[in-house]
């Protein structure tokens, strides 16, 4: 029986955006279904075939529930078919690192992505990682699921420390990078984190993290026409294999991240041992 890894090399790719923000009304991307529908026009005309719906879930901010961002996917598919606009949307959600997903994951609340209970898009605060991170990022691994650290070129932590993100991959953490990122839209201290983080394979996915159909979905597409210029030999898993593989929920191909993890101890590994004594 064929591997999943080559099952997906027969099969034509087809491009899947893991990071949008796409439903109408869920958080601040578009606000009505017409919106929603235009940006997934821009989606098509970028050569996107499918993209995972993924609002913001925060607490006292955006408080969806699972129900209520598959009912939304539900209807925005619907307005697709009757604009008749070729693009499907599958659901997900974006989760703000609270101590409370590991308990809402117990309960079957959590959406992950393509709501296949195998991959979760994850969003850590802008400046450090908090001191809780360690212990809901291993215990969403213990119950596997593997977290996906949303934009982590973004955290000031991990743009400061790049083989701290490679720490988190050699215990089987996953990480996605914004095309705008790579393209330089958000700087260079984000540019400079993004590249870094595709060069040591400690990111296995490129999206858009679009809110409309402008420069972050534009990025989206400049990264596909530079591939090889940005992404180098990783450019066909980055954007087509391995979200073909998490959407599918099937298991990435193990990952050799060139900076190796720190030998001596890390906090990732002190939270591991007390959570194995308990």
């Amino acid at each position: 029986m064929p591997s999943d890894s080559e099952r997906l090399k027969r099969e034509k790719m087809k491009l899947i955006d893991l990071h949008t923000h796409i439903l109408p009304g869920f958080d601040d991307g578009p606000e009505t279904a017409a919106e929603s529908i235009e940006m997934a026009r821009a989606y098509v005309e970028a050569g996107y075939a499918a993209v995972v719906a993924t609002p913001h879930v925060i607490p006292g901010v955006y408080e969806h529930t699972r129900t209520s961002i598959l009912r939304g996917v539900r209807r925005l598919e619907q307005h697709l078919h009757d604009a008749g606009i070729p693009l499907s949307v599958l659901p997900g959600a974006e989760y703000h690192l609270t101590d409370r997903l590991v308990p809402l994951l117990r309960e079957g609340e959590l959406l992950t992505l393509n709501d296949t209970g195998k991959y979760l898009l994850v969003e850590l605060p802008w400046v450090d990682v908090p001191p809780y991170a360690s212990q809901i990022l291993f215990e969403l691994l213990l119950a596997g699921v593997t977290p996906v650290i949303a934009h982590p070129e973004r955290n000031g932590f991990f743009a400061g420390r790049p083989k701290a993100l490679s720490e988190l991959c050699a215990r089987g953490i996953c990480a996605q990078v914004t095309a705008g990122a790579l393209t330089g839209l958000f700087g260079r201290t984000q540019k400079r984190a993004a590249e870094q983080f595709i060069k040591q394979e400690t990111a296995q996915f490129v999206a858009t993290d679009a809110h409309g159909p402008g420069r972050r979905l534009e990025a989206g597409a400049q990264v596909q026409a530079q591939a090889s210029r940005l992404l180098g030999a990783a450019a066909q898993a980055l954007l087509y294999a391995n979200p073909a593989l998490v959407t599918s929920g099937a298991s990435l191909e193990a990952a050799a991240c060139r900076e190796a993890a720190p030998k001596r101890s890390s906090w990732f590994d002190s939270i591991r041992r007390k959570q194995q004594k308990s």
